[in-house]
């Protein structure tokens, strides 16, 4: 009887191991090993770094605070940017245009001063964004946001002109037409979008940029203006066609793009958001752009996403989610040269289309909270700016490698994957939880032929947990305000120290080996730094 009892107590055992091992046989099928070789003497080419040659801001007023030009200053130091777009340049809070108490118009441009003077002193140029419309010169009340932009059509088109004339050569004035003619000149903002951001026709639209090229073009005809615009990626090949058939000049196309499958406008976030789990999700569109332009009358224009992310709204918790990290990536690297650039909306938290906010982490676009916690999206792009200028060859879809002058080597890799349920439930139910990432098996790193010698080999990371501020603020209880001791916890549990440093060498005719576990959606910077 007890050999009984023992031989069902071992069969019942032996049963629970095959079970498990069948499931960690499942896991193991499920999470793939994956494999990136590159040899070091076989270039590529000169790395595209078109992820940073522009970013946006919110609207120009806000570039007036001392909190937002701290965090540009680190932003521009850590990413590189070379461009900044804003809305809202012209708009009554920048004191650009009234009417005297005898009719006599008066044009100002003091507080564009104090803003260009500023971008131009840590080296970022102004990607003017022409709009929106002084109330004074307005020909309706329609405004848009919380701080009221108008977006009704010049009353005079005349008049519009002179004031983009006037400023125009005030700037060449200031800053000199050799470098005013490496800006460019974008008019207005998605006018597509009626009557929100344009409470006018196509018709009326083509007429304002008629008039806006115009009065830039007269002040020096190599100026770059263009547009539309638009929200995604319309009127581009109409804008082109009509000004071939007038003889207005355009130099760039210029649209956006946002990886939602509703909507346009929301910045409240009360529609509520869904991703597009489409693969290809906003990098078609800019595709689907290219090929309009290279099919036009003028397939050598410049083409230039000026706003795009996984969300248009600011409200949109994806936007603090570690999954932005690799998405960002994702998409840069299938767009390749495709587009001039492709400027991220928006690098900071201070952004108040829906006046100011009342949480540390509620959505917003930047890549920056309020108080300057990085967040994952932030390394994404500082990693690409540590990325050497020759690129490496690779046939890995997700990632980069590359070196610089002297020698070093950098690999940027990643896994994307959309975890998203679809329809089911939206953006600000799905990435407000914890949402642990599952085992993608390993990442191994090849590399051929690298000179001998010792390099200090450093390892970088975001993902879920690593470089994660907003899971970080979520094990805090997701506090309405966080005090300055809170902030400061969070900045140094998230502060993108390596994961590690070794230092290592390399022997002549041995390649270089790293097995890293993978994750979903993990993002790494590998560098070997010779000695």
């Amino acid at each position: 009887m007890m050999n009984s009892i023992f031989n069902l107590t071992q069969m019942k055992r032996t049963s629970l191991l095959t079970i498990a091992l069948s499931f960690l046989m499942l896991g193991s099928t499920l999470a793939q090993d994956r494999a990136i070789r590159i040899d070091y003497k076989n270039e590529e080419g000169s790395l595209n770094r078109m992820f940073n040659e522009c970013v946006g801001a919110g609207r120009a007023n806000e570039g007036l605070r001392a909190d937002w030009q701290q965090q540009l200053a680190y932003v521009k130091q850590e990413c590189g940017f070379r461009y900044i777009r804003m809305h809202g340049l012209l708009t009554d809070d920048m004191g650009v245009y009234k009417v005297d108490n005898d009719g006599k118009p008066m044009f100002n441009f003091m507080y564009i001063d104090v803003l260009f003077d500023y971008l131009l002193s840590i080296d970022i140029k102004p990607f003017i964004e022409l709009g929106f419309m002084p109330k004074a010169m307005a020909s309706g009340e329609t405004t848009i946001f919380w701080w009221e932009g108008n977006v009704t059509p010049p009353a005079d088109y005349e008049l519009w002109e002179t004031l983009i004339r006037k400023l125009t050569q005030h700037l060449t004035d200031r800053y000199g037409a050799e470098e005013v003619r490496t800006w460019y000149f974008e008019v207005w903002n998605e006018p597509n979008l009626t009557p929100w951001f344009w409470d006018a026709t196509q018709e009326d639209y083509f007429e304002l940029y008629a008039h806006s090229v115009k009065a830039v073009k007269s002040v020096d005809p190599a100026y770059l203006v263009g547009g539309p615009a638009t929200a995604g990626a319309a009127w581009e090949e109409e804008l082109i066609e009509y000004c071939g058939k007038n003889d207005v000049p355009i130099d760039f196309v210029s649209t956006h793009a946002y990886g939602v499958n509703q909507g346009y406008l929301d910045e409240y976030g009360n529609a509520g958001t869904i991703l597009d789990t489409h693969p290809m999700s906003v990098s078609k569109d800019v595709l689907q752009s290219r090929k309009e332009i290279a099919g036009s009358a003028r397939p050598d224009l410049e083409l230039h996403y000026t706003e795009w992310s996984a969300s248009y709204t600011p409200s949109d918790p994806i936007h603090d989610s570690y999954h932005e990290a690799s998405y960002v990536l994702q998409k840069i690297k299938q767009v390749g040269d495709a587009a001039q650039s492709m400027s991220y909306w928006v690098f900071t938290d201070i952004f108040e289309e829906a006046g100011p906010r009342f949480t540390p982490f509620h959505g917003g676009f930047g890549m920056l909270n309020t108080q300057g916690i990085n967040k994952p999206v932030f390394y994404s792009y500082q990693f690409m700016n540590r990325l050497g200028d020759t690129e490496l060859k690779n046939d890995d879809a997700s990632s980069w490698a590359c070196k610089d002058k002297d020698g070093n080597v950098q690999v940027l890799a990643w896994d994307f994957t959309i975890t998203h349920p679809g329809d089911s439930v939206n953006n600000q139910e799905y990435y407000i939880r914890d949402l642990p990432s599952k085992s993608k098996g390993t990442l191994s790193v090849n590399i051929a032929d690298m000179p001998a010698g010792m390099y200090a080999l450093k390892i970088y990371k975001a993902g879920y947990r690593a470089n994660d501020a907003f899971t970080s603020y979520y094990d805090l209880g997701r506090p309405d305000q966080l005090t300055r001791q809170q902030v400061d916890y969070i900045k140094e549990k998230n502060s993108g120290a390596p994961e590690s440093i070794e230092l290592i060498t390399i022997q002549e005719g041995v390649p270089f080996g790293k097995v890293l576990e993978l994750r979903e959606n993990d993002v790494y910077l590998i560098e070997l730094n010779k000695l």
